[in-house]
C-alpha cells in the first residue's frame, strides 16, 4: 500500500482525530490511529471505545488498498516536525514496515494490523433522523456546556440535554446550582425525541463544527447516535438515564427586573468576588432603582469589598446573595452587551437572559440563591 498526501492537512486531520484519543486506554490498539485507503480516499480513525470519529482526505498516486494501524503519539510528532511538505507514505503489507518520505530524507517505523480495530457501534432498532444547520447545532453546544456538572456521581448531569420537538430543538444543561435552558428554531426537526450527550463528544463537536459548514446530520437510536458533517464522522453513546424535568425549576413569574450593562457587571463582579469567602463566593447584591450594590467579605482574613453598578431596576428594593464565581461565569457566556435579570424573592432563582435576542433563539439561564447572613 502506498500514497501520497498533502502533509498540512494530513496533520490537521491527525490533531482533530487525536481529540477522540484517551491519554491511557484498557486496550493498547487504542493508543494507534486506524489508517484506511480506499479508491484514493484515506479515512484516519480515532476510539476511546464509546466515541469513534473518522474522518476522509484526499489522496493521489495510491497503490492499493489496506488498513493499519499506527501509533498515534509517534504519528502527530513526526508529521507536526514536516507539516508543509509533500508527504508519500508506504506500507508493507506484510511486516507492517511504514516508510514516509518528505523532501530531505524519510521516517521509517513499525505499525500493527488494523483489523483487530474496534468498529463503531451500529444503530439499530428505532433509528431517527434529523439534519440541522451546522450553526445551530454549534450555538446549543456553545450556550450550554459550559454550565453542564463535573460530579461523576450523578453522570446524567454531566451532559447536554437535547429535547426535541417538532418546530424547535431545546438544549438544557445544569450543574444544580446553574441551568441553561437555550432553544433554536431555526430549522424544524420534524421529529419529537431527546437524549444526553456526554460532554466529550459535545466538545470533540464544538472544536470541529464551523460556522461556515452547511449542515450535520444526525441519526440516533435508543443507545447512540452518529453526527456526521464535512468530512467527520462522529460516533458517539449516549449518558443512560432520565434527566429530570428542568421545567420545574423554571420560575412561572419574575415580576422584578433590572437592566445593566453587561460588561459594566461582569468588570465589577470579578473585582468584588476577590474578596469573596473562597469558601462560598458569596456576593451580595442589594438592588435599588439606580444601580446594584455588591459586596463580598472574608471574614476569615478580615477583608470586604463594595462596589456600585448603574442599572436600571424596576420593582421592591431587594437584597440577595449568589455566588460570584457562577455568577462570572453565567455572564460571560451570556450574549449581548445589556444583560436583563429577572427576580421574585431571595429565596427564589434569579434568571438572566440578554437584552436583544435573536430571531428563532430563546435562552434563559437560571442561578440558585444562597443564603445571606
Amino acid at each position: 500500500m502506498r500514497f501520497n498526501v498533502d502533509g498540512k492537512a494530513f496533520q490537521q486531520q491527525l490533531q482533530a482525530v487525536s481529540k477522540v484519543i484517551n491519554a491511557k486506554n484498557a486496550l493498547n490498539i487504542l493508543d494507534n490511529f486506524l489508517l484506511k485507503v480506499e479508491d484514493d480516499v484515506l479515512s484516519i480513525t480515532g476510539s476511546d471505545q464509546e466515541n469513534v470519529l473518522t474522518v476522509s482526505i484526499a489522496i493521489s498516486q495510491s497503490e492499493g488498498d489496506g488498513v493499519i494501524a499506527v501509533p498515534a503519539r509517534r504519528l502527530l510528532e513526526i508529521t507536526k516536525e514536516i507539516s508543509n511538505q509533500p508527504l508519500c507514505i508506504s506500507i508493507n503489507d506484510q511486516t507492517k514496515e511504514i516508510d514516509l518520505q518528505f523532501l530531505n530524507g524519510h521516517f521509517n517505523f513499525m505499525g500493527i494490523a488494523g483489523e483487530d480495530y474496534p468498529m463503531p457501534r451500529a444503530l439499530e432498532g428505532d433509528i431517527r433522523e434529523m439534519t440541522l444547520p451546522a450553526d445551530m447545532v454549534l450555538k446549543g453546544i456553545e450556550n450550554t456546556l459550559y454550565a453542564a456538572s463535573t460530579d461523576t456521581v450523578r453522570p446524567i448531569m454531566m451532559g447536554i440535554f437535547w429535547d426535541i420537538h417538532p418546530d424547535d430543538v431545546t438544549f438544557v444543561s445544569s450543574d444544580t446550582h446553574k441551568l441553561v435552558r437555550y432553544i433554536n428554531s431555526e430549522k424544524a426537526p420534524g421529529i419529537e425525541a431527546s437524549f444526553v450527550l456526554a460532554p466529550k463528544p459535545a466538545n470533540i463537536l464544538k472544536s470541529l463544527i464551523s460556522k461556515d459548514m452547511a449542515e450535520v446530520k444526525i441519526s440516533f437510536d435508543s443507545k447512540g447516535c452518529i453526527f456526521r458533517f464535512s468530512d467527520y464522522v462522529l460516533t458517539a453513546m449516549f449518558i443512560n438515564g432520565n434527566y429530570p424535568n428542568y421545567t420545574r425549576v423554571i420560575p412561572s413569574e419574575s415580576p422584578f427586573m433590572m437592566t445593566v450593562d453587561r460588561n459594566s457587571l461582569l468588570t465589577a463582579l470579578r473585582r468584588v468576588t476577590l474578596f469573596a469567602s473562597k469558601a462560598s463566593n458569596l456576593v451580595v447584591l442589594n438592588f435599588q432603582p439606580n444601580e446594584v450594590l455588591l459586596k463580598a467579605q472574608d471574614l476569615d482574613y478580615g477583608m470586604s469589598a463594595e462596589e456600585r453598578v448603574m442599572c436600571e431596576y424596576e420593582g421592591n428594593e431587594m437584597t440577595i446573595g449568589f455566588n460570584g464565581t457562577f455568577m462570572i461565569e453565567i455572564l460571560n457566556n451570556l450574549k449581548g452587551d445589556t444583560a436583563v435579570l429577572t427576580l421574585s424573592d431571595p429565596a427564589r432563582p434569579g434568571v438572566y437572559s440578554p437584552f436583544e435576542k435573536e430571531e428563532g433563539e430563546d435562552i434563559l439561564i437560571i442561578q440558585m440563591p444562597m443564603q445571606v447572613l
